[in-house]
């Protein structure tokens, strides 16, 4: 097992990914037991040869998509601490060091490279990428009653058991919000960490789509708000009917009825009452579903103990050895 592991997922960073490397290298030169990775994804140009020339560990995922990276990595990778950071050189590696402290004398499950709340702002020349980022983190955060002050920062650092028991799902640029969510509902410990953020050097281009990446951004995290508050999320959908079928009920059939005594509107009749049938049924599928999250949410603090025990097993194995 590896004291530190450096993960830095790739694609076409020929570029920049030597001197991240290096950098990396210099920051980490008083810890023992470094071993950087840089996960290869399908790239054209020379990132690879520039990776190997500066003395990292190279592996390949040809699954496209930066979840299927990082599902990759976590399966291969046994450390007591990870550190992930993007390839393109915008994240300052001298905060590595604090970062590993806050994992591995903290207890802090996920450590969050904050890039909001210093210079990001001034220096991404991407204006809609700072109203997404802004959005992002105002919708979890109101959401997901968190305080995470940058969701989609590729700037992280991990425990062992964060690794081992995070399932991977999401396959492209989704992922950080992903692994942000599941932090904050399985009650994980999650800390901010304030880094200052430079802009990609002239000549590297981000593989981020403003439009199509942020619109899968935002469907992610409606998706896993209806996954972890079930009964939230079906609750305010039969709330919604139940007010549809209200306004189209009363004025167009019970007022009437009283009257005339006649149901002049029988299709809009029929139609509010199946509305208020699925309504109900909603209803009772949030109810249902809240408790199969509830038994999840059980299995899942007994599937940390394993990860616990078994490491504790292969440490003592080790020893033995």
């Amino acid at each position: 097992m590896n004291n530190l592991a450096i993960l830095i997922p790739c694609y076409n960073e020929g570029i920049t990914i030597k001197k991240v490397v290096q950098d990396c290298q210099k920051s980490t030169k008083d810890i023992s037991g470094v071993k950087i990775y840089v996960y290869d994804n399908n790239s054209t140009d020379n990132t690879v040869e520039e990776a190997r020339k500066a003395g990292a560990i190279v592996r390949r995922e040809y699954q496209q998509g930066k979840g299927n990276v990082i599902r990759r990595m976590f399966r291969e990778i046994d450390a007591n601490c990870y550190i992930m950071l993007d390839g393109d050189d915008t994240y300052p590696t001298d905060a590595i060091p604090e970062m590993m402290d806050l994992v591995t004398n903290k207890n802090v499950d996920m450590v969050v490279g904050d890039r909001l709340s210093s210079s990001y702002f001034n220096e991404n020349k991407r204006p809609f990428h700072n109203i997404g980022n802004v959005l992002v983190r105002g919708t979890i955060n109101r959401l997901f009653k968190s305080s995470i002050r940058d969701i989609l920062t590729g700037y992280r650092a991990f425990s062992f058991q964060f690794a081992k028991v995070y399932p991977v799902l999401a396959k492209g640029f989704e992922i950080e919000t992903e692994m942000s969510i599941f932090a904050i509902e399985n009650n994980l410990s999650v800390e901010n960490y304030i880094i200052d953020y430079r802009d990609r050097p002239k000549g590297s281009e981000s593989k981020l789509n403003t439009y199509s990446d942020g619109f899968k951004v935002l469907r992610k995290v409606f998706s896993l708000y209806r996954n972890y508050h079930p009964y939230n999320f079906y609750s305010i959908v039969s709330l919604l009917l139940i007010i549809i079928s209200a306004a189209f009920f009363l004025p167009k059939v019970w007022l009437p009825y009283i009257h005339t005594g006649m149901v002049q509107n029988m299709p809009t009749m029929v139609v509010c009452g199946f509305m208020v049938v699925a309504s109900l049924i909603l209803y009772s599928a949030g109810l249902v579903l809240d408790l199969v999250n509830q038994k999840n949410k059980q299995e899942f603090e007994f599937k940390l103990q394993q990860v616990h025990t078994d490491r504790l097993t292969k440490e003592d194995s080790k020893k033995h050895d």
